[in-house]
């Protein structure tokens, strides 16, 4: 009997740095790293180096699913779930994925989904930054009328989102709250992919992408990641305000991301040993 999972990690930035870090740290979660792949190929070999054990660096991704492991844990972009969530569930990995609005497009989700239930693969996903979803998955038992977000981050936390480029609007250059986006949760997580993953996770597990409504707000007097969520439906309302940390290596997402998506990583572990 096995007693412990074998990990590949996708992704060695700040967040899977942080999750490989704390599984060093933690023998409570079963689970071991033992393959590395980072489209930074000198990334991925500086987090080698800061491990223990042996591990190897994937040189393509071709060659990381080669690598004998359980279990792939997707710490790198939507667009890097995009090219590869199905060729890991091909190739009879299980799947947590911590860059959610991926999942947005209805029929990459549609296919992940009939992709596991083919191969006997799971497919796991964090809550993220904000708590609560438990609580809409129960509200969907019943009828939900509304699911908003509202997301405020100080500007230099949303800086690289495509919306800046569309619009022609500089981060640095907004010196008071301002109000960026109001709109569906899809077209959130396609103009700040980096940033609102919570959205993602939301509307997953309630209303949906298109249903789901979303406040994008900068501003420059914040120094925290700022998420209130507004839940009403036949249960009542429900109002869950949380302000997180930066990550401290990367601020455009929440120290509790990475808290989560270690949560996960746990649960993964033991459901599948």
């Amino acid at each position: 009997m096995k007693t412990e999972i074998l990990i590949g990690l996708l992704g060695c930035g700040s967040i899977g740095s942080t999750i490989a870090e704390a599984l060093l740290k933690d023998p409570s979660i079963h689970g071991r790293i033992t393959c590395l792949f980072d489209r930074d190929f000198t990334r991925a070999e500086r987090l080698k180096s800061q491990l223990k054990g042996d591990i190897t660096v994937a040189i393509s991704f071709e060659h990381f699913l080669q690598a004998s492991f359980d279990l792939v844990l997707e710490c790198a972009s939507q667009e890097a779930v995009k090219q590869c969530a199905e060729k890991a569930l091909g190739a009879g990995k299980d799947l947590l994925i911590l860059s959610v609005g991926a999942l947005m497009e209805e029929r990459l989700w549609e296919r992940l989904s009939r992709l596991a239930v083919e191969n006997s693969r799971k497919i796991y996903t964090p809550s993220g930054a904000i708590g609560g979803l438990d609580l809409v998955r129960a509200a969907r038992e019943g009828q939900i009328k509304e699911v908003s977000l509202t997301t405020t981050k100080n500007p230099s936390a949303l800086a690289g989102a495509p919306y800046f480029r569309e619009r022609g609007i500089r981060p640095e250059e907004i010196r008071e709250k301002t109000l960026l986006y109001e709109g569906p949760a899809k077209e959130a997580v396609r103009l700040f992919p980096a940033n609102v993953n919570v959205a993602a996770g939301l509307s997953l597990a309630g209303l949906g992408g298109e249903k789901t409504r979303v406040k994008i707000i900068a501003d420059p007097g914040l120094n925290v990641n700022l998420h209130e969520v507004v839940i009403q439906g036949d249960f009542g309302e429900a109002k869950i305000t949380v302000k997180n940390l930066p990550h401290p290596e990367n601020p455009k997402t929440s120290y509790l991301a990475a808290l989560s998506a270690l949560e996960t990583l746990r649960r993964a572990c033991s459901e599948t040993l």
